[in-house]
């Protein structure tokens, strides 16, 4: 964890330093109430995960290029912001894949052609023609994952030795002998690899072919039995991860029920459900908390199938940009996009998802980090923030308050108490947050009907406050205290560490991201800035500015669920 600063700030003082000089903001109070009796999810340990793509230098949208040499043939892994920037997450889990994925072939001795790159060709799928990856750059790969410490995913070629069917799907069997060449020459090697994934956005209606889930299935299958086979004597095997695709629920049904209970690991979708990157709403839409929840039901309906089906698969996002064709410069490679970011690593986390993996580390309008000169773009440090902070262990949150308020809770990531996530919508509009548990909340409740629950007029105390008196008057009423301790009880003089994010100059656009009013950028030796929290007095309320995001992580908010 990085260093908390020792400053002790009253949320007043906060919330007027984290304003652009000259503006002014309403002030409105809420409350969230967090429920730490039980978890209602659990993430994965390395819940963040970050995607590398194929792309090509001459990869186009709407008139832009924007891959540089961000590809895997071409990225230049001797940078040292990008060795520091994995290596900050210890570990990060990179998923390698993307549209070419299916195209590529692999320079294993079985291949008896040249291993040539991809070749730009309008009439081809995706626009490229088949490319190859030489074993001298996956050494170079491998080598650049072992030094940063990265868990790979590696993304294999399904659509090998299929035939074209009359429906345009894709037919066959899968022809598995050159990834299960590369398979063995990368066990053999001794390279490390967390799973292999099968296709690329092949599953439902599919994005350029389809393949049937019944094949797929099969499919699933031979790649499992090959990975037993390689890794027999290994005692942790890697993952089988597939399909890589968009949520069809049909599909995704029939091929869970053929591979159950053990011979698929993990399903994976995949999430760009702003449209297109010329779309020119894109910023009204992330600031539209109807689109946001948008994507519950997806997240829902897949944990239903798994929960429904008896399988010991579960779930990841295997990549989201969020907006297709490589998103917007300014937008979603700027500070407006960890709002998009942020709630959906919140609300897959609330849906049992063990792992997201954002598109991408580096590429495209939507990279962590700049494609030329590999600085961190704001959604890095939101991430990393969140690698950080909070725990695999979800806890129930409710918002009472305006809409423009998304509130996310966790069990603190290896340390005491519970971290908050507040991400406040509203450009105009500052809100007071006080914090209660859901224990101490319904108490409340039952003993001032028409009190502690009136939204925008809650009283503006701290979770300290509020959940004592909510808990010593049930306490008083019922002669004992569930759980053996008051919930969300703090001691006197506590304090909890705050992380402002703000847009410097308060512009949504922009790609500098402040932490509690710091620019954050990386040193000259290409080292990641230390993330530095205000303490602040736990009698306070989370004051959170507009357009604005905050972690807080409450050492003293007990809750049984974190034990």
């Amino acid at each position: 964890m990085a260093a908390a600063g020792s400053r002790l700030l009253g949320a007043v003082w906060l919330l007027a330093a984290l304003l652009p000089l000259g503006a002014a903001a309403a002030a409105v109070t809420g409350q969230v109430a967090v429920d730490g009796r039980r978890a209602i999810a659990a993430t994965g340990e390395d819940f963040v995960c970050a995607t590398l793509d194929w792309w090509p230098q001459d990869k186009c949208d709407y008139g832009t290029c924007a891959w540089g040499r961000a590809g895997l043939l071409n990225l230049d892994l001797s940078n040292k912001v990008l060795l520091n920037a994995v290596r900050a997450f210890s570990p990060l889990t990179l998923r390698v894949g993307g549209s070419l994925q299916d195209k590529v072939l692999y320079g294993t001795a079985d291949l008896r052609q040249p291993c040539t790159p991809f070749v730009k060709n309008d009439s081809a799928m995706f626009g490229f023609t088949q490319g190859c990856l030489p074993l001298r750059r996956w050494d170079e790969l491998n080598e650049f994952f072992q030094k940063s410490g990265a868990k790979i995913v590696f993304g294999l070629n399904a659509l090998k030795g299929r035939i074209p069917l009359p429906d345009g799907s894709m037919g066959g069997p899968w022809d598995y002998t050159n990834a299960a060449s590369l398979i063995r020459y990368t066990a053999y090697k001794g390279y490390q690899i967390h799973g292999w994934e099968l296709g690329n956005e092949l599953s439902g209606n599919g994005v350029g072919t389809r393949v049937g889930a019944g094949q797929y299935a099969a499919d699933v299958i031979a790649l499992k039995t090959i990975v037993d086979n390689i890794y027999r004597s290994n005692p942790s095997k890697p993952l089988v991860l597939a399909p890589g695709g968009f949520f069809d629920p049909g599909w995704f049904t029939e091929l869970i029920v053929k591979t159950r209970p053990n011979l698929l690991n993990v399903i994976t979708h995949h999430i760009y459900n702003l449209g297109p990157g010329r779309d020119k709403n894109l910023i009204e839409k992330i600031l539209n908390p109807s689109v946001l929840d948008g994507m519950i039901g997806t997240f829902s309906n897949l944990q239903g199938i798994l929960k429904s089906t008896g399988t010991s698969t579960v779930a990841w996002v295997g990549e989201a940009g969020g907006a297709f064709n490589s998103g917007h410069h300014l937008v979603t490679d700027a500070f407006v996009f960890s709002f998009w970011f942020l709630d959906q690593l919140g609300m897959s986390a609330k849906y049992d998802t063990k792992s997201y993996c954002r598109q991408s580390l580096i590429g495209g309008n939507y990279g962590l980090l700049n494609t030329t000169t590999f600085q961190p773009n704001p959604d890095y440090y939101s991430a990393l923030l969140w690698h950080r902070l909070m725990g695999t262990k979800v806890l129930a949150t409710t918002f009472k308050g305006t809409n423009k308020i998304r509130a996310y809770a966790h069990c603190a990531r290896h340390s005491p108490g519970t971290t908050l996530l507040l991400i406040n919508l509203s450009g105009n509009t500052a809100t007071q947050v006080s914090v209660t548990s859901h224990a101490a909340a319904a108490a409340a409740v039952s003993v001032h009907k028409h009190g502690a629950w009136s939204g925008n007029t809650t009283a503006q105390v701290s979770v300290t406050t509020q959940a004592a008196a909510a808990a010593d008057t049930t306490g008083h009423k019922h002669g004992a205290r569930r759980h053996g301790r008051k919930f969300g009880l703090a001691a006197a003089g506590a304090t909890r560490d705050e992380y402002h994010l703000t847009p410097e100059g308060g512009d949504l656009r922009s790609q500098v991201m402040l932490l509690n009013g710091r620019p954050l950028a990386t040193g000259a030796d290409g080292s990641i800035p230390r993330l530095e929290a205000v303490k602040v007095d736990a009698a306070q309320p989370i004051a959170v500015a507009p357009y604005s995001i905050v972690f807080a992580r409450i050492p003293d908010f007990h809750a049984p669920a974190c034990s």
